[in-house]
């Protein structure tokens, strides 16, 4: 048949023509465009689709951005979920719809108020104030230029526009603010008495044909998903280090090198006089300055001794002045310039020239001195010979690693030979699956992976991914070299396959009953509540016995109360008093006993922080309110397609069929 094709290629053209021409008459040529080349659409705005297109591109950006922050504690599997999918896909239609409402409205942006909204950002400022050349250098760290950057801006600025008036504007009703404040302040004095599940323990039983009937309706609970036996690697800074042994001609060289650093430099303690000079100061005051300065220095050097005397009664540092100008102990490098520059080229009492800083003119006397010392080798040489061991270490795990990424990539079905090569141990363990390490109880093998000491580095998300990738999980190959941090490096290959069961009756008995009695002996502790409930709340005035002592709580402080418990307490009418609540606290039933009700104590500023905390909430609220109006003024509608997205379903169109 496809020889007769190519012989007859232009009559195959011409009936092809004939049967396709008439078909763009039924269906039209933008049909065809639409079939060819239209990419699935999850949602329109006023008419205009939003593609599958533009969703998996802001997902991927989405993901990029969680696995940047979020770094080896990545893990796709909490991130990038169905709730997290659909929320996305809202933030594009809203952002479709306010820009859409911009641009009906007119809304714009003045060239003034882009240019504030720039030059107000941190990050192109240089001391605070806005630099052209930061701004440029920003840009195009990030591949923009100031036109790409600016209409973007403005662009958003101008969407900004459409719900920033609202939640600017938005003021909590007063009244509504007082009640609020009222209920979080409130003073309630109450009294608990408890029924705790673990007096009733003894009361209850549980059978055999208790649990195998638990056992048979509750499969489900005790699936154990998938899970593998795994086997690795481990180069970290310890393996690198074993059997490095220093020579002490090492450590004596590496002393002798780096002295400075071993003990304490030398430190000198100087005064000064200083004759300020303001910012900006004429040439004159300069001049009469530096006159008044020099004047001064040829006092001091006149009479050394009485320099404190002179720095008290002229110098203009305000804060070294009335301690007779003394800076105190400094080493070098403490200051800059000419004035570290002088202080350490002075012998001890001898008084300096004129020295000029950006403050104004100094006369400096250095006090004195204290010479560089240094620690003995024998002190250091612990510290001396780890340093060393680090760095050879380093060295050794750069090479390492390079051996072990070649290794288990040319012999990728055993980790013996990266193993051999390297001085590494081959270690084992059970139970990882595709969500984490499962509990001892539930792993199937030894060493469970939960209990090993490098659980931190096996329950990480990318070691996961790695040991369920398809070539590790069912052609049991080494993984790649997995980077966990800097100094941390991991291969795995998977040993054994356990697939998902349901764990044994014989495994699973002990944990049953302790859950039956668990429960039976909470439900004890709730009837005998509920009754005593009842009863106390018959004859509210008496007070029984078993309660606490009274304790004081509000909304806010609520005096180590549990939720359920303080929300019982809060709940009751504030009359009459005395009255009765009950609440399940866990296992336990707690019966509360409210005696006294009282309003809170506010203090003004407290007051003014909520009202401003409470309108901004207000204000969320009505933006919130007018988003969804507009979403029914402009047709807002989500497509059929749109649940294969938030499935994350890869292949739209066979997720259609």
């Amino acid at each position: 048949m496809f020889e007769l094709i190519r012989n007859h290629r232009r009559w195959m053209q011409f009936i092809l023509l004939i049967l396709i021409v008439p078909s763009f008459f039924l269906v039209g040529i933008q049909g065809y465009d639409s079939f060819i080349s239209r990419e699935p659409e999850l949602a329109t705005v006023a008419g205009q689709p939003i593609t599958r297109g533009e969703f998996d591109n802001a997902h991927r950006n989405q993901l990029e951005n969680f696995r940047q922050r979020l770094g080896s504690r990545y893990d796709p599997a909490l991130v990038d979920t169905p709730a997290m999918r659909e929320q996305l896909l809202n933030q594009l239609i809203d952002q479709r719809l306010l820009a859409q409402v911009a641009q009906d409205n007119r809304f714009s942006v003045s060239d003034s108020t882009l240019r504030n909204t720039i030059a107000s950002i941190p990050q192109v400022q240089d001391n605070g104030r806005f630099s052209p050349e930061r701004y440029r250098q920003v840009l195009a760290s990030q591949g923009m230029t100031p036109t790409m950057y600016e209409a973007g801006l403005r662009s958003d600025l101008a969407i900004g526009r459409v719900l920033q008036p609202v939640a600017e504007s938005a003021t909590a009703p007063a009244a509504v603010t007082a009640s609020l404040e009222s209920a979080l302040t409130q003073e309630r004095t109450v009294q608990l008495r408890r029924f705790a599940a673990a007096d009733y323990r003894t009361q209850v039983s549980v059978s055999p044909e208790d649990i195998k009937t638990w056992y048979d309706a509750n499969q489900q609970q005790l699936t154990v998903p998938e899970q593998v036996t795994a086997q690795y690697l481990v180069l970290d800074e310890a393996a690198a280090s074993q059997d490095i042994q220093v020579k002490d001609e090492d450590v004596t060289g590496y002393y002798e090198q780096n002295k400075n650093r071993f003990g304490q430099p030398e430190r000198r303690r100087a005064s000064h006089i200083m004759i300020q000079v303001a910012a900006g100061a004429s040439d004159a005051d300069r001049q009469a300055a530096r006159a008044k300065a020099e004047s001064l220095a040829q006092q001091a050097a006149a009479n050394p001794a009485g320099f404190a005397d002179l720095a008290k009664a002229n110098s203009q540092d305000a804060g070294s002045a009335q301690k007779g100008g003394d800076l105190g102990w400094m080493a070098s490098g403490m200051l800059t310039g000419d004035l570290n520059k002088t202080i350490f080229s002075l012998n001890k009492d001898q008084v300096s020239g004129v020295v000029e800083s950006p403050s104004g003119f100094h006369v400096i006397q250095v006090t004195d001195i204290q010479p560089a010392s240094a620690k003995p080798l024998a002190e250091v040489r612990d510290e001396i010979v780890a340093e060393i061991r680090k760095q050879i270490a380093a060295t050794r795990f750069a090479e390492m690693a390079t051996k072990l990424t070649e290794i288990v990539y040319d012999q990728r079905d055993s980790l013996q030979p990266a193993a051999d090569a390297l001085g590494l141990k081959i270690r084992s363990v059970s139970g990882i699956t595709r969500q984490g390490l499962l509990p001892a109880d539930k792993t199937v093998g030894a060493n469970p992976a939960s209990a090993s000491s490098d659980a931190a580095l096996l329950d990480n998300p990318r070691v996961r991914e790695s040991l369920f990738s398809n070539d590790t999980l069912r052609e049991k190959l080494n993984s790649g070299v997995i980077e966990l941090s800097s100094d941390t490096l991991l291969v795995v290959r998977v040993a054994e396959v356990q697939p998902q069961h349901v764990s044994p009756l014989d495994k699973v008995t002990e944990s049953i009953r302790e859950r039956l009695t668990n429960e039976r002996a909470a439900e004890a502790a709730r009837k005998a509540g509920e009754d005593a409930l009842k009863t106390w709340s018959a004859d509210a005035a008496s007070l029984p016995e078993g309660f606490g002592a009274s304790i004081t709580v509000t909304r806010e402080q609520p005096q180590q109360l549990t939720a359920p418990v303080l929300q019982a307490a809060m709940r009751l009418p504030s009359q009459p008093v005395p009255a009765y609540a009950g609440a399940v606290d866990g296992n336990d039933y707690v019966v509360v006993r409210l005696d006294k009700v009282e309003p809170g104590k506010v203090e003004a500023a407290d007051s003014e922080l909520f009202s401003r905390q409470l309108s901004a909430a207000w204000g969320d609220a009505e933006s919130a309110a007018i988003m969804k109006m507009l979403r029914e003024q402009y047709q807002v509608k989500i497509l059929p397609e749109a649940a294969n997205a938030i499935k994350g379903s890869d292949d739209p169109e066979s997720a259609a069929g």
